[in-house]
């Protein structure tokens, strides 16, 4: 089963940017990649529960498992031991990618306190965005009685696009709520 998001954006989305930027190649017109989300848990070295809590608020976000990332090295500074347990990071691809940016777009931002919408300034030059979120309960599945600490994270949407023109007007046209 194809996502709703994925249908309109090959239905509508795609004829749209290929008539607005004037592509030579049907290739050129700028699509999505992938989403990363991760969290970095600078707790899970004193707390091992953090980061058990944090994959299973991740797994209900995203419906995939995450991947813990662990230290490199040992910093004495911030108490930290060679291969300890310090964040996680999911990428999601194809339709769990596009049922994260439904969700994201129309039940979960909107949920956020006081939103006037999203920076146009996150872009980085290359076409993709970066969306920082400073709690996770905006997230229909998290129930707010059985988190254990507000935590945020970082979700990166990867475009093709070259520019920031480009990836604006892709993002736009999935309904992204930029201010």
């Amino acid at each position: 089963m194809t996502s709703s998001l994925k249908r309109i954006y090959e239905e509508k989305i795609f004829p749209e940017l290929l008539k607005e930027f004037q592509y030579k190649n049907v290739h050129e017109v700028p699509k999505i990649v992938k989403i990363t989300i991760n969290r970095g848990i600078g707790e899970a070295a004193q707390n091992a529960k953090a980061i058990d809590k944090s994959i299973e608020e991740f797994i209900y976000i995203t419906g995939q498992k995450p991947i813990v990332t662990r230290t490199k090295k040992s910093i004495a500074g911030f108490k930290i031991r060679d291969n300890t347990p310090i964040g996680l990071k999911v990428t999601l691809r194809k339709d769990k990618m596009y049922n994260f940016l439904n969700k994201l777009i129309n039940l979960s931002l909107p949920r956020i306190r006081d939103f006037r919408g999203i920076s146009n300034q996150q872009f980085d030059g290359r076409g993709n965005y970066n969306l920082g979120l400073k709690e996770q309960i905006i997230f229909p599945e998290i129930n707010y009685e059985q988190i254990d600490k507000i935590r945020g994270m970082n979700i990166n949407i990867i475009t093709t696009a070259k520019n920031d023109k480009e990836s604006f007007a892709l993002l736009t046209k999935f309904g992204m709520p930029f201010k």
